[in-house]
């Protein structure tokens, strides 16, 4: 029976052998088809840890925020993929970075493998939530990811009272992301609107030469703030 592998990837130019499992390369160097966010990056990534098929030979079919569909086998029809080749075969999910399928395209084809009856095998990796989560000395037995907060300045201020206020009455750890050229922006808000005793974790550049994991009262960072534009940052609040 063919297997669907969850592939994780690193969080951006760190050592492969460093963050990724050593048993990663030789468990995927015989698949030929994968489930990618974006062909390019993943074939650079693929090159970068030591895969050595032709491309020509490797099949891929693409998860992004582009695909409207509510089932991969939708997906295989607008990329004129045969659903019958890929059950005959082990296939890999690769995300763009840390895990697949959390903060990350990939559910649609997890979600088919299970009703397939394909066996899902996860590997273990680099999660910048996770990591952040660890490192951040605030409530690890329950928290809460909420994905991407508003862009907009106001919409954005209003969620994170909404969330503030939720942690305090939880006892809850909030989690959240920004793309990285909004990220100075987040922190801004945060120092905004926040309590001055809330705790705020900001984990930027994890596993990377600049790494950077700060956990201090809003009261602290406003003295102390981050410079962090650029930069692929985690944020973590308990109120």
């Amino acid at each position: 029976m063919a297997r669907l592998l969850l592939l994780p990837a690193c969080l951006g130019d760190s050592e492969p052998e460093l963050v990724l499992p050593a048993s990663y390369l030789p468990r995927m160097q015989h698949l030929r088809a994968f489930f990618v966010e974006d062909v390019r990056s993943a074939r650079r990534f693929l090159r970068r840890i030591g895969y050595k098929v032709a491309f020509e030979e490797v099949l891929f079919v693409e998860l992004n925020e582009h695909v409207r569909a509510s089932s991969l086998e939708e997906v295989l029809r607008d990329q004129g993929v045969d659903e019958a080749l890929l059950l005959a075969q082990d296939a890999g999910v690769l995300s763009e970075a840390g895990l697949p399928c959390v903060a990350d395209p990939g559910s649609l084809a997890v979600d088919w493998a299970h009703r397939k009856g394909v066996q899902v095998v996860p590997f273990s990796g680099p999660s910048s939530l996770f990591m952040a989560l660890m490192a951040s000395g605030l409530n690890g037995q329950s928290f809460c990811f909420h994905g991407y907060l508003p862009a907009a300045s106001r919409e954005r201020m209003a969620r994170i009272r909404e969330i503030e206020s939720v942690s305090f009455r939880k006892c809850q750890t909030q989690i959240f992301i920004e793309t990285p050229y909004r990220s100075q922006a987040m922190f801004d808000s945060l120092l905004e609107c926040c309590r001055d005793e809330t705790r705020l974790c900001v984990a930027s550049s994890i596993t990377l030469p600049d790494e950077s994991i700060h956990t201090w009262p809003i009261s602290r960072w406003r003295k102390h703030p981050a410079s962090i534009q650029k930069k692929n940052t985690v944020f973590l609040l308990l109120a």
